[in-house]
């Protein structure tokens, strides 16, 4: 269970308060106006911003005062951060050491994890020799390497196109059900929470609200949610 216990959380002179939970295993879309606040609450869980005040919990332990690193947590942002010096094995091998160098059953899991994104072969290429979809592909097989078990989406398919953007978005539905990871999206698109979320934070007036049902909240928007859908 993800708990955001009476946080407070500074961007310069803008705040954000957080303050609900998130069952484990959950599917959970943040959403709201540009500018509301949804990437930093993003980067507060994942420890990119300390908080003013309050405390983030994990299954019950404090989080909020470890690293990132430190934290059950595994983030994919809108650029996927791959290296272009590296192979794609080379790329998906650092989400288990930083340094690359695997022994044989890890180096079992960076095979695994590229048969499960459909990239099985792909593994001596570069990134640049890829498709769009199939380096969103890299750095999700990288997250699944980390078996970690609270995933962030700082909308890393936005610049897919449609189609190929659903596909990436199903991929991650699947493989969170199948491990049981609890996920949080970051979404300018109604219709992706719609696609694969159960319930929603709305991000809006310096608020991020307790979580509520996707298609309730999306079909009866209040009106700061409903000006900016339009």
């Amino acid at each position: 269970m993800l708990k955001l216990d009476g946080c407070l959380i500074e961007n310069g002179s803008f705040s954000l308060q957080a303050d609900f939970t998130v069952e484990t295993g959950s599917s959970v879309a943040i959403i709201g106006p540009s500018g509301a606040g949804k990437s930093t609450l993003l980067e507060s869980i994942a420890g990119f911003r300390d908080l003013k005040r309050g405390q983030i919990l994990w299954n019950r332990g404090r989080i909020s005062d470890l690293s990132p690193g430190q934290r059950p947590l595994a983030i994919l942002f809108q650029d996927g951060n791959l290296f272009p010096h590296l192979t794609v094995e080379q790329n998906v091998a650092l989400g288990l050491r930083p340094n690359g160098r695997l022994s044989g059953d890890e180096q079992a899991e960076v095979q695994n994890a590229l048969t499960r994104v459909s990239l099985f072969g792909l593994g001596g290429r570069k990134p640049a020799e890829l498709s769009g979809g199939q380096q969103s592909r890299i750095a999700l097989a990288r997250v699944l390497v980390q078996r970690r078990k609270l995933l962030l989406l700082d909308e890393p398919f936005a610049a897919l196109g449609p189609a190929l953007k659903a596909e990436m978005l199903d991929l991650v539905a699947g493989l969170v059900a199948e491990t049981g990871t609890t996920l949080f999206m970051v979404s300018h698109d109604p219709q992706d929470a719609r696609r694969i979320t159960s319930h929603t934070v709305l991000v809006a007036d310096e608020r991020a609200h307790p979580p509520a049902s996707t298609k309730a909240l999306l079909d009866n928007p209040p009106p700061s949610l409903r000006d900016y859908l339009g």
